[in-house]
């Protein structure tokens, strides 16, 4: 497990606010951030089209110069893990329930993976919509 620092603090924030622009860009709604429970996180609750989507956000920064390939250059979505998923599953079902949003309305889990280089340079940014949770 990846240890959390003030760096790895600073990059998520700096991926979830890039991950808002990138949505806002394309016509979604924000209704909540950092939606937080005991058991789990919500980085970006959004609505589209009258669907609501819960949005984990992944953010990596990586030398763009440097070799590919080594050990530790791994996917932003390697980090949706089996122990992840069920934590995300039951915060959403907390929020839906405590959001009466339990009605006929679509929900979706997309994740958004960002780039960014060391110095904080977004690279690119990438979403993966509607994934399923094992």
């Amino acid at each position: 497990m990846e240890q959390i620092t003030p760096k790895n603090i600073r990059i998520g924030k700096l991926g979830e606010d890039l991950a808002v622009d990138f949505l806002l860009s394309r016509g979604y709604k924000i209704l909540d951030r950092n939606y937080w429970k005991p058991y789990g996180e919500i980085d970006i609750v959004a609505l589209k089209q009258n669907s609501i989507h819960f949005v984990e956000v992944k953010t990596v920064s990586r030398d763009p110069d440097v070799n590919r390939g080594t050990f530790d250059e791994y996917e932003p979505e390697d980090n949706m893990h089996r122990y992840k998923q069920e934590r995300l599953r039951r915060v959403i079902e907390t929020y839906l329930a405590q959001n009466n949003k339990n009605d006929e309305r679509d929900w979706f889990i997309d994740l958004i993976c960002v780039f960014l280089t060391p110095q904080g340079k977004l690279l690119k940014i990438d979403l993966i919509e509607d994934i399923t949770l094992s």
